[in-house]
């Protein structure tokens, strides 16, 4: 891991973490000597601000997210941030996800390859935790001066959560009560007690305050404990004036909830540092990606963290805990490219045998393109022999759509998404098809099915040839020269003047993005520029994330009210990197950590509001965790680090290495480092180091099969550039405009230096 990596910024005040709490933080920690408690003054989005992000939603460009760009280093997460009040209420069908509105960690120790069968969900205010479900058991915690006000629940006096050591997941919250008494809370999850169960610990510290001292209360609820008075079924400690003391407590989780037990300093640290031992091997010492942004490294581990809880879950502890298709398996792509094969190998299995009974086109095609894709990164030959009769069967079933009389070379209709019912030609249902057959045909015949190759592959081109027609006669050249293709093939729907003014509009901007990251539309060609530029000049992206109407969350919007869905942005990146927009994919990374994810906790939801929901100040999401969400992040860092290049028929060609990297990333004394990271020519590790006046690198090219292009980018600081490149201690030629050199033909470790000038 890199020494040079930047620590993150000081803890900012307790109540300052909200541009909109500045006005009362001055008295955030004065002591009260008042005999009655202080209001809670309620936090709404002033009008000026709420004008103001209307305004820029209201553009077809993306506003901010162009400016950003145009900055000398472009995009950073501090500027993004300072755009859009934070993350921080959870709902569900319109309704808060939970008692205090507050969204949900998921914290679970899971054991091999399946996920966490048990899930404790501790609320990030520090109000409770939850048993399973969000309104599943729970224990509540109780402070103040007669240990009646919960914990968190006036949020101007609530400090921002944070997770221990910046990606742990151990919660860590700060909160003043009414009377200015202030407290510290840690919790975390982990199998204890001797049981073998995962249990729930908690630590709450009263930092002192209020002359008449404090209580602290932790309260169960649920069946188990109706009609039990408080003192017998929970933990309580009366705390004197000035007084500092630690409260320790553990909570079993239990299906119908259990009492909390006592605990002192000694066993509460023994099982803190359990979980601690227990992620650290998980996740392994040093991070596969390094980079020199100590948020990021944090996001990424944190995100796996919650993605090896969910695997195939779509979320947890609501509605969503779900299998959903081709967000599941988009998942495991990604698990996979982070070097966890055996997950991404159950998640598939998971996925093969839900398909038996909810077959449909679109699910067939990512089924192949997945299965396909973990080949690839693994060469697990056992799990592609006892898959195969599997596959052929959806081949075959795929063949004879294409074959039948007056098909054209198109599938059959069938369902738009899981949301819009109606039967249609869908684009994006048809390429993930054509993308997953060319996939697995690559793979049956590099893996000695030549027969199964070529079957699968005249499926493809019969399907292609089809699809090309169907696109030439729905799609539409507009006079700014854009193209606008349907989501609907052959039903002649016009452009969407402003893409999130409708809900046909919002769904073709989630849906699109599985065609275009296919490779379908050929990256540089005329259709992909023409697409993407369509995308940019009609209220496709904000900030670098997928924009939607968000109707989850605001019922019926009257445009420009609108929000994101970013779990739709995973494939927009791959988009990205095929076409080479290093600046739209920086912009990407930061906008998912400082406007889609809470922040310092990084969790995410479905969709996310951004215009002010019922005139709230904090913003809300729509029943997080996603693991989809989370995904979306993990692929854009490994695209602007390692990008795989493809040919027309989707067979891998070559690596480029660190492509769209942020231009501060390779300032002088910091490093960006990739340890073994899969891809489909072998496992990749490189190392770029930032001297006064150079950078020097050495990359050690997969050897397993060595990609025929090997390419690496140096994206320096705003005011330097890269005047000489040298390879193994000779001068190589390289494009001075992007600072790209190529490495191709080179085996083994290979030695980079450029010499560096300016700045």
């Amino acid at each position: 891991m890199p020494a040079n990596r930047q620590n993150p910024s000081p803890v900012r005040s307790t109540i300052a973490w909200v541009v909109v709490t500045a006005a009362v933080t001055a008295c955030a920690f004065v002591p009260s000597t008042a005999a009655a408690a202080r209001p809670c003054p309620q936090l709404k989005a002033t009008p000026g601000y709420a004008g103001g992000v209307l305004r820029v939603l209201r553009a077809k460009q993306d506003v901010w997210g162009n400016a950003l760009i145009r900055r000398p280093n472009g995009p950073t997460y501090e500027s993004v941030r300072r755009l859009l009040h934070p993350l921080f209420f959870a709902r569900s069908a319109r309704k808060p996800l939970t008692a205090s509105g507050s969204y949900y960690l998921p914290f679970a120790q899971p054991l091999g390859v399946h996920g966490a069968l048990a899930v404790a969900l501790h609320v990030a205010d520090g109000s409770e935790i939850l048993s399973q479900t969000a309104d599943g058991p729970s224990l509540k915690v109780y402070v103040g001066r007669f240990g009646q006000e919960r914990f968190g629940s006036c949020l101007v006096r609530l400090g921002q959560p944070q997770l221990a050591d910046g990606y742990l997941p151990i919660l860590e919250t700060q909160y003043v009560d009414g009377y200015g008494t202030r407290y510290r809370q840690e919790s975390f999850a982990v199998r204890g007690l001797g049981t073998g169960s995962l249990v729930s610990f908690v630590k709450v510290t009263v930092i002192g305050g209020h002359r008449s001292g404090a209580v602290v209360r932790l309260v169960p609820t649920g069946p188990a404990h109706r009609g039990r008075t408080t003192q017998r079924a929970g933990v309580s400690a009366r705390v004197a004036p000035g007084e500092p003391r630690t409260i320790y407590a553990a909570w079993p989780l239990q299906a119908h909830g259990a009492r909390p037990e006592p605990l002192d300093e000694i066993d509460y640290e023994q099982a803190r540092q359990r979980l601690i031992d227990f992620w650290q091997a998980r996740l392994g010492a040093e991070p596969m990606f390094d980079v020199p942004e100590a948020v990021v490294v944090n996001a990424e581990r944190s995100l796996l963290v919650q993605d090896l809880a969910l695997t195939w879950r779509y979320s947890v502890g609501n509605q969503y805990q779900e299998f959903s298709f081709a967000e599941a398996l988009d998942v495991a792509e990604v698990l996979g490219e982070y070097g966890l094969g055996d997950v991404t190998k159950q998640i598939l299995r998971t996925g093969l045998g839900r398909l038996a009974s909810t077959r449909s086109n679109w699910r067939m095609g990512e089924k192949l393109a997945a299965t396909a894709q973990y080949y690839r990164l693994t060469h697990d030959r056992a799990y592609l022999k006892q898959t195969t009769p599997a596959l052929v069967q959806l081949v075959r079933a795929l063949g004879r759509q294409v074959w039948r009389p007056n098909s054209r070379g198109l599938l059959r209709p069938e369902r738009f998404s899981s949301d819009i019912a109606a039967d249609v030609l869908g684009l994006h249902s048809q390429v993930a098809v054509w993308q997953g057959l060319y996939a697995m045909a690559g793979v049956w015949a590099e893996t000695g099915q030549p027969g199964l190759a070529r079957q699968t592959r005249s499926v493809a081109a019969r399907l292609g040839k089809g699809l090309r027609a169907a696109v030439r006669a729905s799609e539409h050249r507009l006079k700014d020269g854009s193209l606008f293709v349907p989501a609907v093939l052959l039903d002649k729907k016009e452009p969407f003047d402003a893409i999130t003014a409708s809900r046909p509009g919002s769904y073709w901007n989630l849906v699109v993005p599985y065609a275009l990251a296919s490779g379908f539309f050929k990256p540089h060609g005329q259709e992909a520029n023409g697409i993407y530029r369509y995308m940019l000049t009609h209220g496709s992206r904000l900030l670098g994330l997928v924009r939607a109407g968000a109707y989850s969350l605001y019922g019926k919007p009257r445009y420009p009210v609108s929000g994101t869905d970013q779990v739709y942005g995973l494939n927009v990146a791959r988009f990205l990197a095929d076409n080479d927009d290093p600046d739209q994919l920086v912009l990407s990374l930061y906008g998912m950590l400082g406007a889609a994810m809470t922040p310092d906790t990084f969790v995410s939801g479905e969709a996310a509001s951004v215009a002010p929901l019922d005139g709230a100040a904090y913003r809300s999401m729509y029943m997080p965790p996603n693991s989809a969400s989370n995904s979306a992040f993990l692929e854009t860092l490994r695209l602007m680090l390692v990008h795989e290049t493809r040919d027309a028929n989707g067979r891998p060609t070559g690596l480029e290495l660190a492509f769209s990297t942020p231009r501060p990333w390779l300032g002088t004394g910091k490093t960006i480092a990739v340890h073994q990271a899969p891809t489909s020519f072998g496992p990749l590790t490189y190392v770029l180091h930032a001297v006064p006046g150079k950078v020097e690198g050495e990359v050690q090219v997969p050897s397993r099969n060595p990609p025929a292009a090997l390419r690496l980018r140096l994206r320096v600081p705003a005011g330097q550039r890269v005047v000489a490149v040298r390879v193994d201690g000779r001068r190589r030629p390289f494009d001075p405009e992007t600072a790209t050199v190529s490495l191709s033909g080179l085996r083994g470790a290979v030695e980079v230096v450029a010499a560096v000038r300016g700045g």
